[in-house]
C-alpha cells in the first residue's frame, strides 16, 4: 500500500497535483470543503491519477482538515513502485 501525505486545497478551478507542500503532495482540489465534497473528489483524483478504482483509495488520517493521509492499494509491487515514481514527479513539479 502506498501511504500518501496530502496537502488539500480545496476550491481550486481543476482537481490536480501542484508540486510539494513540506513532505506532502499538495493537491489543488475542484471541490468545496462541504459535505465530504473536496475528500471524494481527493479520492476520485487519486483512483484516476493512478489507474486504480475507487475502492482501492481510502482517507486513513485527516477527514476535516487541509492534511491528509490517503492510502492506494495496488495490486502487483511493479504498479506500487510506478505510482511512487509518479509521486517524485509531481512532488518536484
Amino acid at each position: 500500500m502506498l501511504k500518501l501525505p496530502v496537502h488539500a486545497t480545496p476550491g481550486a478551478k481543476r482537481t490536480e497535483a501542484a508540486g510539494a507542500h513540506g513532505d506532502a503532495l499538495r493537491v489543488r482540489l475542484g471541490a468545496p470543503p462541504v459535505d465530504g465534497k473536496a475528500n471524494a473528489a481527493l479520492i476520485a483524483w487519486a483512483a484516476k491519477a493512478f489507474g486504480v478504482p475507487k475502492s482501492a483509495v481510502e482517507l486513513l488520517h485527516g477527514a476535516a482538515g487541509r492534511q491528509k493521509v490517503l492510502g492506494v492499494r495496488f495490486d502487483s509491487e511493479e504498479a506500487l513502485r510506478a505510482a511512487q515514481a509518479q509521486v517524485q514527479t509531481w512532488m518536484q513539479g
